[in-house]
């Protein structure tokens, strides 16, 4: 039919079609009106022209065409009719006007929405409106009409302030997936799923679909503390200082929170809370807090956001002189994701078992009491969420005689079979997996053996599957590889020192055992090629992903305590060098500086990343203080060292921010520099604590007594190592002597300062890529345990929009190509080289950047190496050069194989792609193997003499972070 419409002094006819019908916000369903589609866009004109523009011609003539456009397209959708969302319709004309090139206009459309959303928003708060046919089922089972009001408002609160997101899209989709006597459970689902679905289009709406789980937790916490039944987002602001106190006295009453926290202010507290960081949460960060770290009663979770964190902050404040004023310090650090805490702190600080320490590191002495008291304190420590660094080096090896039974000893492996049951027997007090490693020494007779623990074939009674395993190399083995000469194998029940000997004293003592093998008295040994020996370790490196190989030498040569024992392993995540012995089970307490948030303005900002790390430092010390030990050996060794181990996250995410492709000098230089800038302020933080609380017990004697920095301790590697084996940068920019004079004059509170965690779950709490990593894939679905999310690197998004080039096509070629920009032909290639992912970019540079940071670092760093097209050869190097450049240790190996799968050449995956010659997309795995120079190795199964790897060690995307160590973070 014909409408006619006279806005003003104007006429329109616009056909509508029929059978069309429209959904209103309110729910009710109406029949559909043609001519309100032109009064939008005349009052749209009007507003940008003035009042005249409805007389005009041109105005006049544009509507009637796009209003009758925008009809057709819907009669072509719906021929038979239907029902539509006025959303929709609205999308509609705002893509029309901007489809005629009339963006003033569009604008003015845009922002009109915008404002009478913000006024339904705000008028439907106070007013009820119930959907005309749908009943929601409350929980105790009575029904009552869908509260439209309530949910608009909650759809338009999460999305405010967002760029990009449509909250009428969201409640038009959730509400075709609900049904009459949907629970409210079910409706928050809705809400949720709908908008999670469009994350991939838009990372904004990961904020979105976080803040609308909120609701969920808002409702589920606040009934459970008798505060209100429900809450929207501007409601807390009022609401969680009682909701605050009113948690703190039922922790307490339940006997979960520690009895100290009724002692605080709780007014002060509450009055710091700021409820608008709720709106920080990334989905993924705030679904992991509510499955594994809100605190709960008989399933139900009863701890807020913004409560979590003070909770944790009240924990570490506890021995404070002003309390108060510290707690609501260290909450301000940690709720504004500047600087997060190790998972043990934040499970547990402010509890009535305050375990708050990461990592314990044991030596397991050769006697059967003391292996099995071992265990047993591997046991009690991974209850309380610990992760364990075991050294079994001492332990005699197969064959070895027994004077006691006078028999021959089965050596190591029975026994690691027996600590990996036990890791998964005790699961981290039911809330995480336990998580061990064994560390053996290259010179042990049982090395051949152990670095087949994790194999899938053979005997299983041998096997560690649930286990993690690590070389702890010395130097002098990786020489005679260089060298190509020999290496022998011993047992320490016959040459029990070279354990507690590195450096040039190892050397001149191994070489004397060598020397008693060729004159008969020596009797239990084995002789191998070096080369042969080092092609296995790749070898099973690369099929089973184990054992780690990390390095004796540089941990002890440069380790700040040489004087108070020896280094003899390093912990779960390999990043921690802390002595160990009998008497000590070394201890260390983790937490991490958020690199991407001291990005300012495209600049590292000094003095917010000053301040960040002194308080970290601070909170850090009062673990030590406050931590609950399961066993004696750890509080001693603890009380008297006082190591902590502050390291960074989001290094990735801070070079999105200043435009540095990750495989470039650029990227390398900001490694050095915002590592030493950490190094710098750590060191003096905790010398300014030495001066107000004390000196650490075992100070004198050490490395820092005697003026020696992490800085100056390269050159006593590059003496006992020699210069033909070494090359490090020792570059600086800070006044070093200034923070030497302090120290000499103060001391220092913590034996050792800084470690770099892999971060593998508070970096998902932050929303920032893990510690050190180069983005895994630019879009991908991480699946833990959690659940599975859609993961889109929004700074490429942002970076596409900008030039035009996000769109639906682009989606599907990412998908496509697994995440990779690379094989996308319009995606330009500065873009190409700023969004690499990670085996994209060749390991030399994680190694060259890990070099530069190892140098300011008195502990180690977690790095994962990540390695394309990988051979025998590339593996060879890389891990030769992470020696020669002086790397205490290495973590996984990411490894994908000479081949791959092509993928389809079907036209719908060409549609961005480019060929470059050779049918393969740059930076993809040729599509089969080249054929290698006459003499060198032909790829991984040559070179490491028929051991075939599985082709690919490299964990899918989703679980990239479930491989790692959440132990440590």
């Amino acid at each position: 039919m014909d409408t006619t419409l006279t806005p003003g002094k104007t006429s329109v006819n616009v056909t509508a079609p029929q059978q069309l019908r429209v959904i209103k916000r309110n729910g009710d369903v109406v029949a559909f009106d043609a001519s309100k589609i032109a009064v939008a866009m005349t009052k749209a004109f009007i507003a940008v022209e003035g009042d005249n523009a409805g007389a005009s011609s041109r105005v006049r003539d544009f509507v009637a065409q796009a209003s009758q456009a925008i009809v057709e397209a819907f009669q072509r959708r719906l021929p038979d009719g239907g029902t539509l969302h006025i959303e929709d319709i609205q999308d509609q004309v705002e893509l029309a006007l901007m489809r005629a090139g009339e963006q003033k206009v569009a604008r003015a459309y845009v922002l009109y929405r915008e404002e009478h959303a913000r006024a339904r928003a705000e008028a439907s708060q106070d007013i009820e409106k119930p959907h005309p046919t749908l009943n929601v089922t409350l929980p105790d089972g009575n029904r009552q009409p869908l509260d439209l009001g309530r949910v608009e408002t909650l759809v338009y609160d999460a999305c405010e302030d967002l760029a990009n997101v449509e909250p009428g899209k969201i409640v038009e989709d959730s509400l075709k997936n609900l049904y009459d006597g949907v629970t409210i459970d079910g409706v928050s689902q809705a809400l949720m799923m709908t908008a999670r679905t469009l994350v991939e289009k838009e990372p904004n709406y990961t904020y979105v679909t976080a803040r609308l789980l909120q609701d969920s937790l808002r409702r589920e916490a606040l009934s459970f503390l008798g505060i209100a039944e429900d809450a929207t987002y501007s409601d807390m602001a009022e609401l969680y200082k009682p909701a605050f106190k009113a948690y703190v006295a039922k922790g307490i009453e339940f006997e979960q929170l520690d009895d100290k926290l009724a002692e605080f202010d709780l007014e002060r507290l509450g009055d710091a809370l700021d409820h608008s960081r709720d709106n920080a949460f990334t989905y993924l960060g705030l679904q992991t807090l509510y499955d594994r770290y809100f605190i709960h009663k008989d399933d139900v979770r009863y701890e807020l956001p913004q409560v979590m964190f003070m909770r944790v902050a009240m924990g570490l404040a506890l021995n404070e002189d002003d309390r108060e004023a510290r707690a609501i310090e260290f909450y301000e650090l940690l709720s504004s994701f500047d600087y997060m805490a190790s998972t043990p702190t934040l499970f547990n600080s402010g509890t009535q078992r305050s375990q708050l320490s990461s990592c314990y590191l044991t030596t397991v002495p050769d006697d059967l009491d003391h292996i099995y008291s071992a265990i047993r304190d591997n046991a009690l420590l991974s209850k309380w969420a610990g992760g364990l660094g075991n050294d079994w080096t001492p332990v005699r090896a197969l064959g070895s005689y027994i004077k006691g039974t006078n028999g021959k000893s089965q050596g190591v492996v029975p026994f690691l079979k027996v600590v990996n049951d036990t890791a998964v027997a005790v699961n981290q007090g039911g809330k995480r997996k336990g998580a061990v490693c064994a560390y053996l020494e290259t010179w042990h007779l049982d090395i051949e053996e152990f670095l087949e623990l994790r194999k899938n074939t053979g005997d299983d009674r041998r096997r560690t599957h649930d286990m993690n395993t690590a070389n702890w190399v010395p130097d002098l083995f990786m020489k005679r590889v260089f060298d190509d000469k020999e290496w022998t194998l011993f047992s320490p029940s016959t040459c029990p020192d070279l354990h507690d000997l590195y450096g040039a004293a190892f050397e001149k003592r191994y070489a004397e055992y060598e020397e008693m093998t060729r004159t008969g008295q020596l009797k239990l040994f084995k002789r191998v090629k070096a080369k042969d020996l080092w092609r296995k370790m790749l070898s099973m490196l690369f099929e089973t992903g184990h054992p780690w190989i990390t390095f004796k030498d540089p941990c002890n040569l440069r380790s700040p305590q040489q004087h108070a024992g020896v280094v003899h392993s390093s912990n779960l995540c390999t990043e921690i060098t802390l002595n160990t012995s009998v008497d000590e089970i070394a201890v260390c307490n983790l937490g991490s500086v958020n690199l991407a948030q001291h990005v300012v303005d495209g600049e590292l900002d000094n003095d917010k990343l000053q301040k960040t790390v002194r308080t970290a430092v601070r909170m850090l010390d009062n673990v030590i203080d406050i931590n609950y030990y399961a066993v004696p050996q750890a509080k001693r060794s603890n009380f008297r060292h006082r190591p902590v181990g502050l390291g960074i996250m989001g290094f990735q995410d801070a070079l999105y921010k200043q435009g540095i492709a990750y495989a470039s000098q650029e990227a390398v230089t900001f490694a050095d520099r915002s590592m030493e800038l950490v190094s710098y302020h750590a060191i003096e933080a905790s010398a300014d604590l030495a001066a107000e609380r004390g000196r650490y017990e075992s100070f004198e004697g050490s490395l820092w007594s005697q003026g020696v920095l992490p800085i100056d301790s390269i050159d006593k590697l590059r003496l006992e190592r020699g210069d033909k084996y070494i090359e490090i940068d020792t570059s600086a920019t800070q006044e070093w002597d200034r923070i030497r004079d302090k120290i000499a004059d103060q001391g220092m509170r913590n034996s050792n300062v800084m470690a770099i965690a892999p971060t593998a779950t508070i970096s998902n709490i932050c929303g920032v890529s893990q510690s050190i990593e180069p983005t895994y894939q630019n879009l991908f679905v991480k699946s833990n345990l959690s659940g599975e999310f859609t993961v889109v690197n929004a700074y490429l998004v942002h970076d596409l929009k900008e030039r035009g080039l996000w769109d639906e096509v682009m989606i599907n070629d990412l998908k496509y190509y697994d995440g990779s920009v690379q094989p996308i032909d319009r995606i330009p290639d500065d873009l190409k080289a700023k969004y690499a992912s990670a085996f994209e970019v060749e390991p030399k540079w994680l190694v060259e950047a890990a070099a530069r940071r190892q140098k300011w670092i008195d502990q180690a760093q977690s790095l994962n190496l990540y390695i394309q097209g990988v051979s025998g050869k590339k593996l060879d190097v890389t891990y030769r050069m992470a020696w020669f450049r002086g790397l205490k240790t290495t973590y996984y190996l990411r490894a994908l194989g000479a081949t791959s799968v092509e993928k389809s050449t079907v036209d719908r995956g060409k549609l961005n792609a480019v060929s470059n010659g050779s049918g393969t997309a740059p930076g993809a795995a040729p599509a089969a193997k080249p054929e290698a120079p006459a003499g060198e190795p032909r790829g991984i199964e040559d070179f490491l003499q028929g051991q075939s790897g599985s082709g690919s060690r490299a964990p899918s995307a989703g679980d990239i972070d479930e491989l790692g160590c959440e132990a440590c973070q």
